[in-house]
């Protein structure tokens, strides 16, 4: 009989795959979704005098719940500003989807702008955080930045604005209305300057 050494008689043990990365729970994302929607509707309403009770109260959760996602009252009014930027370069995705580039580069520019005139609402708010509203724009100015470029980029290469438009151009104009919304009338002023910055910009392609 042939010898065979006891390490190769041995049956290889399987090896087993590591866990998989655990989700979080459906139910805790949705609570978290929740806060920040019901948060976003009560800092609109009340300013800086809003009550983390009331917000917890409204979203249909107990305080442990609320303070268990977010530690701190600074630490939620971030969170609805970065949920609501994030929000908006989402939609320019769906944009770029579903609409020729021209058309959700315009429809984006618009929503930008209803983007800014909501965050006038919570300014007092995001005020109380350390480093105040500017600090948070700051932190968010690079996506902004980013969506912004992709937009106008993917409107030139589709022959709808002329080859030597400068993304930049659109990014200064608008980012700009920030300094006017103290005026009256900024808004609608502000959704021409989308019809006037689209147009002096066009394409001469037939």
């Amino acid at each position: 009989m042939q010898n065979i050494p006891p390490a190769a008689r041995m049956p290889k043990k399987k090896r087993t795959p590591p866990p998989p990365s655990r989700k979080p729970r459906s139910d805790a994302k949705r609570n978290r979704e929740r806060i920040l929607e019901v948060a976003k509707e009560v800092f609109t309403r009340d300013g800086a005098a809003a009550s983390l009770d009331d917000i917890a109260r409204r979203s249909g959760i107990g305080n442990a719940t609320l303070y268990r996602h977010f530690p701190t009252r600074d630490a939620l009014i971030e969170a609805v500003y970065r949920s609501e930027v994030e929000k908006l370069a989402a939609a320019e995705q769906r944009f770029a989807a579903t609409m020729p580039p021209l058309e959700a580069l315009r429809a984006w520019m618009l929503l930008f702008i209803d983007h800014v005139s909501e965050k006038k609402l919570i300014i007092s708010v995001m005020d109380t955080v350390p480093g105040g509203s500017m600090r948070l724009m700051e932190g968010s100015r690079g996506l902004i930045h980013g969506t912004f470029v992709t937009s106008v980029q993917r409107a030139i290469a589709n022959g709808d604005l002329r080859a030597d438009t400068d993304p930049n151009d659109f990014v200064r104009a608008l980012v700009g209305i920030f300094h006017t919304t103290a005026l009256p009338g900024w808004e609608q002023s502000a959704r021409r300057i989308v019809d006037i910055l689209i147009a002096g910009s066009g394409s001469t392609k037939t």
